[in-house]
């Protein structure tokens, strides 16, 4: 009979539970009712690991808050009370936080109730996170920076059989990672009703995990998640670090890879650059096929904001409009998307006709900060990297066509993306003179209309710079 073993680092003890009770009388001292009871008295601690205090959250809204207003007034509340804890996390755990609420005065830490916990997850997709209705194909706005992982989600959501196993998709936040993943659930579950389909978070994951070694329940904790047929585990780098957790994950994964389980991920960087994770993790998540989602190109923006001002014909916003927050708004999808839902708020509840006026009155503060400044520093580094070149090169003297066209790229971009003078890129590019770079900007523009390789090359690096 195998014993299981519950990580020393994950199990919160009664001396646990004891500080954080103390932690929270003294945040209670510190805090008028109103401000304890709506953001920390419905925290629970779940484990403090590797120095870290871990503390659940009934919903994202309040997660997100703590961490924005009061993460260093807790770290130091803790820190106060045990020396060892250098640092703090809050993540979401509505279904414990629901069916356990805290009484009003006596300080008591609710507690995950493995039974309750049980019945809220198989009502949402049996043991994963509900999806959102909103995150289809159908709702997906498909363009060269997300063409690859669009085609294969829809390869993975429309078989039965494994052609690329694992599929990681990575990005930056609000490229739509998410809402591919939600699409390949609906897809799948819709397409084949018989199987077993599961969306959840590394997070969620993890804190399954945390309460199956401490209701020493893991032998179902590994049952349910070995036998589901197609997972999908989102923002993988939550786990960086977690050394328990990353051993659960990869015999869970290497589990449902070898009885052809299909099994998706997600992270904010390709396997090769996820720090954190353990080697053999990083080699086994690039089996597969691994697809970036590249920052969205402007005609990608205006087509995702045409479709969602298509939803509102009650609000007349004109292409003008819409062209004009494509332009300006180059950060991410889920921005973008905030901006035109402030403009329709707007018109729908004030009554103001959307003008490119009140467009940039509106959302003034947002402007600004997508106002990207970008260097000639920045320019060469990136340049020289996609054309795999030492950037001492770069800038050298050598006249080599391998090193030659990337300088005049280089160029051509510093002109377009930046304020400054010809003279002044000249001189960051070895003490050229402007004529030099004049030529360059020139002889780049002739290329792009003839020379098709070169031109994706550009566009491609446009993308990087969010242009």
């Amino acid at each position: 009979m195998n014993m299981v073993t519950a990580p020393q680092e994950e199990i919160m003890d009664t001396g646990m539970e004891a500080e954080w009770s103390r932690v929270r009388d003294r945040l209670k001292s510190e805090y008028d009712g109103s401000v304890f009871n709506s953001w920390f008295k419905p925290l629970a601690l779940v484990n403090i690991e590797d120095g870290c205090a871990v503390m659940a959250a009934p919903t994202r809204f309040m997660r997100n808050w703590l961490e924005s207003n009061y993460a260093d007034r807790v770290r130091s509340a803790w820190k106060s009370e045990n020396p060892s804890v250098s640092d703090i996390s809050f993540i979401v755990l509505s279904a414990f936080a629901k069916n356990n609420p805290v009484e009003a005065d006596s300080g008591a830490v609710p507690q995950p109730d493995i039974q309750k916990a049980k019945i809220i997850t198989e009502k949402t997709s049996e043991f994963g996170a509900p999806l959102d209705p909103r995150f289809t194909f159908e709702s997906f706005v498909v363009g060269k920076s997300n063409e690859l992982a669009y085609a294969a989600a829809r390869r993975v959501a429309e078989n039965k059989e494994v052609h690329f196993n694992p599929l990681f998709l990575h990005s930056g936040v609000g490229l739509g990672k998410t809402h591919l993943m939600h699409a390949i659930a609906w897809a799948n579950r819709e397409r084949f009703p018989d199987r077993r389909v599961v969306y959840l978070s590394a997070e969620q994951f993890m804190y399954q995990f945390i309460t199956s070694i401490r209701y020493k329940d893991t032998m179902s904790f590994k049952q349910k998640f070995r036998s589901v047929d197609l997972l999908m585990i989102d923002d993988l780098q939550f786990i960086a670090n977690k050394q328990s957790t990353q051993e659960e994950f990869f015999h869970t994964f290497n589990a449902l890879i070898d009885h052809s389980r299909q099994v998706i991920i997600s992270a904010d960087r390709s396997p090769t650059d996820m720090e954190g994770i353990e080697e053999r993790i990083r080699s086994r998540l690039g089996w597969g096929l691994v697809a970036d989602i590249h920052p969205t190109e402007y005609e990608l923006r205006l087509g995702i904001l045409q479709q969602k001002a298509n939803k509102v014909p009650e609000v007349d916003i004109s292409l003008s409009v819409l062209e004009f927050l494509a332009r300006r708004i180059t950060s991410n999808v889920r921005e973008l998307e905030g901006a035109l839902n402030r403009m329709i708020a707007h018109a729908t509840l004030i009554g103001r006709e959307v003008t490119l006026e009140m467009t940039q009155e509106v959302l003034q503060d947002l402007l600004r900060a997508n106002v990207r400044r970008v260097s000639i520093d920045e320019i060469q580094r990136r340049v020289a990297e996609y054309f795999n070149i030492r950037l001492s090169d770069l800038l050298s003297s050598r006249r080599a066509r391998q090193v030659a066209r990337p300088r005049q790229v280089a160029m051509y971009l510093s002109k377009q993306l930046t304020a400054k003078s010809l003279p002044v890129i000249g001189r960051k590019f070895g003490g050229r003179d402007h004529t030099t770079v004049m030529h360059a900007v020139k002889r780049i523009d002739e290329l792009r209309q003839t020379d098709s390789v070169l031109e994706e090359d550009i566009q491609h690096l446009e993308r990087i710079f969010g242009t």
